[in-house]
């Protein structure tokens, strides 16, 4: 199993093409405007746009008003939605384009239970429960409480970077991981060094 890697809080087309540069799948735009890593739709339409093809963009979202959420689909043409609140599934389904869900991860939460609850999403990340943070949080949760018989279908996240990807992927072989803050200079910001020695450790990992 091969875990792919999305970098996340893209907020500068420089910092978009060092990530693809350095091998990432996927690149995420936060459309949660309390966040440090938000970005406007105008920018980010301008970003994707200039992209080079086979990268996945990402649009993140916390309990937003469907309207916003169709309307920024049609601006940026973003391939996958990214839901980071209390979406249900009907919620996250109706824009017609395909979504993975975000579960914060907590130790009375039955994960299995909680993905179960979301057919239709073409995976499901699994972030650290912080109260109060959506998402962000730079935390770790115990991934020992992540179902073996899931673990190759769903994205990692939560406090991932260079010195703790590689034992990530050995762990739990997700499908992917999602890193944020472990590749930032500052937040919103990335750091193209932080960034190649986190695609490196994951290199490394898969070929473990």
């Amino acid at each position: 199993m091969i875990s792919r890697v999305k970098i996340c809080g893209i907020t500068r087309l420089q910092d978009a093409e060092n990530a693809i540069a350095a091998g990432a799948s996927a690149l995420g735009f936060v459309f949660y405007e309390p966040s440090p890593r938000y970005i406007d739709p105008n920018s980010a339409a301008e970003i994707i746009a200039a992209l080079p093809p086979f990268v996945t963009t990402t649009a993140l979202f916390v309990d937003e008003d469907p309207s916003v959420v169709a309307k920024i689909v049609d601006k940026t043409q973003i391939d996958l939605l990214q839901f980071h609140g209390a979406e249900d599934e009907s919620y996250c389904r109706q824009f017609n384009v395909p979504y993975i869900k975000a579960l914060r991860v907590k130790g009375d939460l039955d994960i299995a239970t909680a993905v179960a609850g979301y057919p239709s999403a073409r995976a499901v990340l699994l972030d650290t429960y912080v109260k109060g943070l959506p998402g962000g949080t730079g935390a770790v949760f115990n991934w020992q409480l992540i179902p073996h018989a899931l673990r190759a279908q769903i994205i990692l996240a939560g406090g991932l970077g260079v010195d703790n990807v590689a034992a990530a992927i050995e762990a739990v072989r997700p499908f992917a991981v999602d890193v944020s803050g472990g590749g930032e200079a500052q937040k919103g910001i990335k750091c193209a060094n932080k960034v190649s020695a986190f695609m490196a450790e994951v290199n490394r990992a898969n070929l473990s």
